[in-house]
């Protein structure tokens, strides 16, 4: 575990401090810290800035509401930069926006993003245009039975696939299912980060099974 006294602090008391979302991955904004700022989110547990153009002290949520709660914060190799893990209750950008970073410079034609938050989007996006032509289209068309019948097949698929023993069936059916259930999620207007504070908020993941007394 770093110590405060370890970190680099640059020649005007400033360390960046990149701020990213715990469930989604993003990079939510680029602020900075000085010592006292810092040592206030860390004793509050709220991301607390130094605002280089007021000249002060910062408290992100303050005046919006949109607290943003620190999970963990981590200082790079050379201790003068800070990963800032939170978890938020609304955007993180002035604009309103859910990130400050939404202005895309470059994108590689050959290397893709993937995320399951950006998936979610996606399905999100073809629910309300419902493209003409789309798979998912047609899911979401045939409503609520027509999904969780599919989330039932592709289970079923799962299940086979893994009793074969044929790992990469079973990789190639729970994406399948992982993409039924994810329609399904859009469907009932489940997010991604609701499944994972679920899943967060579980302290023990494994139960002792009660064995059965044999008779």
């Amino acid at each position: 575990m770093v110590n405060i006294d370890e970190l680099k602090f640059d020649e005007k008391g400033l360390i960046p401090a990149i701020v990213v979302d715990s469930v989604t991955k993003k990079v939510l904004t680029l602020a900075y810290m000085n010592r006292e700022s810092l040592e206030i989110s860390m004793e509050r547990g709220l991301t607390c800035f130094w605002s280089r153009s007021r000249q002060e002290l910062w408290l992100k949520g303050d005046t919006s509401g949109n607290y943003q709660h620190i999970v963990s914060i981590t200082s790079d190799c050379d201790n003068d930069a800070l990963v800032v893990v939170v978890e938020k209750d609304g955007p993180a950008c002035h604009l309103g926006n859910d990130s400050c970073f939404e202005n895309p410079l470059w994108q590689s034609d050959e290397l893709n993003e993937f995320s399951l938050q950006g998936l979610y989007e996606l399905l999100e996006g073809r629910n309300e245009e419902r493209p003409e032509g789309s798979y998912t289209t047609y899911l979401f068309e045939k409503g609520i039975d027509k999904i969780l019948k599919k989330v039932g097949e592709e289970n079923t698929e799962v299940i086979i696939a893994a009793k074969a023993g044929d790992k990469a069936e079973t990789i190639y059916e729970l994406a399948d299912l992982a993409y039924h259930a994810m329609v399904l999620m859009v469907e009932m207007g489940i997010t991604v980060e609701d499944v994972h504070r679920e899943l967060a908020s579980r302290h023990i993941i494994d139960h002792k099974v009660k064995q059965e007394k044999m008779v």
